[in-house]
């Protein structure tokens, strides 16, 4: 097959451009319409019982994930000037088409008892601006007289300074949709401009923000991270060949697949999110070593007999199967992703797939093409072959090999073991900001909203009384207030509010505004204070807010601190049995919902169904292995020295306290997909050296050791290298992502270099030659030749060298 493919890429090179530079076009033309997600992604699927609760309290009461929350603290908040500043700037965002409303300490509202009605007056607490000092005093006092407002909207800091917040509930579309970054810098403009004006730092939080903002680094990053890979990728390559040209054209391979990328994207429906953002510098890193692979090969054939068409044509041969399953390889680590439910991680897992596979067929097709097409290489030019000092680290390797292995099991022995001791401590957990650095101005004012009001991130409790107009029920009510009062007993949880709050907040009314009466009401005033409770529209706190249509479904919400799925999993588990001593589960349904308890439940159900892929990453690729040799041994020869690494990543995760999360557990299915590749390579050329030594192991693994362990190097090193480009992100998961990798594939360079030619070494010598009589990697005799008068480039080839 690899016969005739050469045959064919050599015969119709010019067709085989032609075709390439054509789709490049239209990949082209698709990328420049690729567009970055602005949705937060769907974790859970949709049979999962934790999103139906959610979707059903959407169905009830509306999103709960499209609150901004803009807050400063000052001592000098009820000066007139401040005041008015701020109350301009919230009436200025107010105006805006994509606001649907804003709640601010200068736009509250106050109840007036209207008895000829039976109902309240709901008026706004001020009609103007305060004209003087005086009257701002006596606006202040009323206004921290409401306790409604207390702790929701404002709240006294420990330095005796007041903290307050503007909630603005933006429109759900118009923060899922491309512009929102225009729209969201339109709105903290009024803001800054407040800030600025009275010196006072600003914060701002809430999903709509960290979104956004998180939706602009990434689209930075996407940039940086691909000149960032393209620039040490060319580096490293002009530093191994000494060559222009075997940087020029690995470079054009990697940049066409990095545009076929991006219109694959495109023409699967799929955007940019956090993941799919880094395929394109996954490729052009993946996508190098079968470049060097290549270019190696080709140089040390040409270098054998002088006859370039005849290298080209051998190269293909020879390393196109090994390249081929090596791509495969790291393409099944990417496919086990397709298999996760989850959306994000299945749009990862195909299309990272799809182009490892992409940028093979350019490479193996682009490449000789274009060898041979240019001048044979020069002296100078292979002279990398000569590398007296690589050739010396591997003379250092074979004689480890041969005269010191049972340093090398020990070696091995005590890094598994240390390794699995650290794998006991790792930890699983998750939260909404886990990846963001926490000097980033982000974190910083998530910490003032925690610290002032307990956090932004949504929890919902709802609650199914099962009976029409059962939430006005005084019981019912009293049962929301004893909940409420629970709740208050876990510090990372803000004030509640429910339909018990507003109906408190009426009693204060009916009596005048005295904020001593903000209680839920006895028997004796639940019948004459309800009627006035019941329609009563606090404009933007109104009672449809927090009950449906039929008074049978409530809700009780509240904000939360960021702590993570480990926290969030103590507070479920101690709170459910005191709501159901509260509400009996035979009268009441409560449950818990809202984005924070689905996003962190969604992240805990990622962990468990990426550690399954996981396993099913190693046993493809396991089995892969098995069919290359169709031998249990030679199958642990190549499996161990690519697990080890794997449990030395683990175990250093252990060791640091690096949690076990999405974006973690990311690392081992892929790096187990890339550092089998030197093993690939390494038995190819071993299947050779065996039928060339006549079934010798010795000899045979010292002349695969010191045919490939260069390339492996050079191979490694870029991988290496490239990986740690992310160490640049601004998020910490992509951070984590470019270490742990790295690790293992610096971990792998040297169990591939040292503990699998051990194995073979160890290994009965009949079971070995058997392994190798019919083995997937095809094997092909040193002394074959190659018909070049079948080769319509042979003139061409002729006077190429005679030019030269």
């Amino acid at each position: 097959m690899w016969a005739y493919l050469s045959r064919i890429i050599l015969r119709y090179r010019l067709p085989i451009l032609i075709t390439i530079g054509i789709s490049t076009v239209l990949m082209g033309y698709f990328a420049s319409k690729a567009e970055m997600t602005y949705t937060l992604a769907q974790l859970l699927p949709e049979d999962d019982p934790e999103y139906q609760n959610y979707a059903e309290f959407n169905r009830l009461f509306g999103e709960d994930g499209n609150l901004l929350v803009i807050g400063i603290e000052t001592d000098e908040f009820f000066e007139k000037e401040v005041f008015s500043d701020w109350a301009i700037a919230s009436d200025s965002i107010k105006a805006i088409p994509e606001v649907k409303n804003v709640l601010s300490i200068t736009g509250i509202y106050d109840l007036e008892r209207n008895d000829e009605l039976q109902k309240f007056n709901v008026h706004p607490i001020m009609d103007s601006l305060p004209q003087s000092q005086a009257e701002m005093d006596s606006l202040r006092n009323k206004i921290l007289s409401l306790k409604f407002y207390d702790e929701l909207l404002i709240t006294k800091t420990e330095s005796n300074t007041y903290a307050t917040v503007m909630l603005v509930t933006m429109d759900q579309e118009s923060i899922d949709r491309k512009g929102r970054k225009e729209l969201i810098n339109h709105l903290v403009s009024y803001t800054d401009e407040f800030a600025a004006k009275h010196n006072i730092s600003i914060h701002y939080s809430g999903l709509p923000y960290i979104r956004t903002i998180n939706a602009e680094k990434l689209k930075g990053e996407l940039g940086m991270f691909l000149w960032m890979s393209l620039g040490i990728t060319a580096l490293v390559l002009l530093l191994f060949f000494r060559s222009f040209k075997a940087i020029v054209f690995p470079l054009l391979v990697v940049a066409i697949s990095v545009v076929w990328v991006m219109g694959t994207m495109v023409l699967l429906g799929y955007k940019i999110t956090i993941l799919t953002a880094l395929i394109p510098p996954l490729i052009v890193i993946i996508g190098i070593p079968n470049c060097i692979f290549l270019t190696n090969n080709f140089h040390r054939e040409y270098r054998g007999h002088g006859n370039k068409i005849k290298a080209i044509a051998r190269v293909v041969q020879r390393i196109g199967n090994a390249t081929f399953l090596t791509n495969f390889n790291t393409a099944l680590g990417f496919v086990t992703f397709a298999f996760v439910r989850s959306d994000i991680l299945k749009e990862f897992g195909i299309l990272s797939s799809i182009n490892v596979m992409q940028v093979f067929v350019l490479s193996i097709t682009i490449l000789p093409i274009a060898y041979s097409y240019i001048p044979s290489p020069k002296a100078k030019q292979i002279k990398h072959l000569d590398n007296k000092y690589m050739d010396g680290f591997v003379e250092l390797l074979i004689r480890l090999v041969t005269n010191h292995r049972k340093w090398i099991y020990a070696t091995t022995f005590i890094i598994a073991g240390v390794s699995i001791w650290g794998m006991t401590m790792i930890r699983t957990t998750g939260n909404f900001t886990d990846d963001i650095p926490d000097t980033d101005k982000l974190i910083v004012d998530l910490k003032f909203f925690e610290n002032n009001f307990h956090g932004v991130m949504p929890f919902e409790i709802t609650i199914d009384t099962k009976k029409k107009n059962g939430v006005m029920k005084l019981s019912t009510l009293r049962k929301i207030d004893e909940l409420q009062k629970v709740l208050r007993d876990y510090p990372e949880f803000s004030k509640a509010l429910s339909i018990a709050e507003v109906i408190k907040f009426a009693k204060q009314g009916f009596y005048n505004g005295d904020s001593a009466f903000y209680s839920l009401p006895t028997n004796e005033e639940v019948s004459f204070l309800l009627p006035y409770a019941q329609n009563m529209d606090l404009k933007g706190s109104s009672t449809s807010s927090f009950i449906d249509s039929t008074r049978q479904y409530t809700r009780i919400s509240v904000q939360m601190a960021d702590i993570g799925t480990v926290e969030m999993q103590r507070i479920r588990d101690d709170v459910r049995p005191r709501i159901d001593s509260i509400f009996n589960p035979e009268k009441y349904e409560v449950k818990l919902t809202g984005t924070s308890l689905v996003f962190l439940k969604g992240t805990d159900y990622l962990v468990d169904n990426l550690l399954m892929s996981l396993v099913a990453a190693i046993f493809l690729i396991s089995g892969l292995m098995y069919f290359m040799f169709y031998s249990m041994r030679m199958l642990l020869v190549s499996v161990i020295p690519n697990v080890v690494p794997l449990l030395f990543t683990a175990g250093l995760m252990g060791f640091y306290g690096i949690s076990l999360k999405s974006s973690t557990i990311l690392v081992f299915n892929i790096a187990y997909g890339i550092t089998v590749d030197s093993a690939i390579h390494y038995f190819s050329r071993y299947g050779l050296d065996l039928k060339t030594y006549n079934n010798q192991i010795k000899p045979a693994v010292i002349a695969s050791m010191r045919d490939t362990n260069i390339s492996i190097i050079y191979t490694s090193i870029i991988l290496l290298l490239g990986f740690s480009i992310f160490l640049f992100s601004s998020f910490g998961g992509t951070i984590a992502l470019g270490f742990l990798i790295s690790i293992t594939i610096f971990v792998g360079l040297f169990t591939n270099l040292l503990l699998l030619p051990t194995l073979l070494l160890s290994m009965d010598r009949a079971f070995t030659v058997k392994s190798y009589q019919e083995p997937l990697i095809a094997v092909y005799d040193e002394e074959e030749d190659i018909d070049l008068d079948s080769l319509t480039i042979r003139k061409e080839q002729s006077t190429n060298e005679t030019d030269e």
